[in-house]
């Protein structure tokens, strides 16, 4: 999936997933004012944003990592879309400082499999009870951040991230 991928609004409605629905309609309304007015906005879709927190409570997106650390969560085995807070934050200061960006750029790094994440996670924390309670379910699509690397976009490697994340959540308590 690229940038000419759009959620499909009435099936967000219908499947009362608010969360991408208020998000598309939010996108779909900037660029809509956009035309009107001669603005110049430009948007960044991140995939699913994890790495250090900011706050001392766990977001939805960490959730995912956490859940994997915690024996008693069900965790949903899947291929999964994740991208760095930190590389985010490098992404939206790089399209507002590059006067070429225009439209939309999706911000994805990595597409790993959470089972993947799992045996990664026992290997370096194998302290942690870990998840044992999987659910499998049908696989993401693939992301293509491609035009934001045109940019001149990097990103971490995946394991610098994972093990930041799960360093900042021990920091904080969120694994107590």
């Amino acid at each position: 999936m690229d940038e000419d991928c759009w959620s499909d609004v009435e099936f967000c409605r219908s499947t009362e997933n608010w969360y991408c629905f208020s998000k598309t309609l939010a996108e779909l309304e900037a660029f809509d004012y956009a035309k009107r007015t001669g603005l110049d906005v430009v948007s960044l879709c991140p995939s699913l944003v994890i790495g250090p927190l900011l706050q001392s409570t766990v977001n939805a997106s960490s959730s995912v990592i956490v859940d994997c650390l915690k024996g008693d969560r069900e965790v949903k085995l899947k291929l999964r879309n994740f991208v760095d807070v930190r590389d985010v934050a490098d992404a939206l200061l790089l399209v507002y400082e590059t006067p070429e960006a225009s439209g939309r750029y999706i911000c994805d790094a990595y597409a790993r499999q959470v089972s993947d994440v799992v045996e990664m996670l026992k290997c370096w924390y194998p302290a942690y009870k870990h998840a044992t309670k999987f659910v499998q379910v049908s696989d993401g699509p693939l992301f293509s951040s491609k035009k934001l690397e045109a940019l001149g976009w990097k990103f971490r490697p995946f394991e610098e991230t994972l093990r930041d994340s799960v360093e900042s959540f021990r920091a904080s308590g969120v694994l107590d």
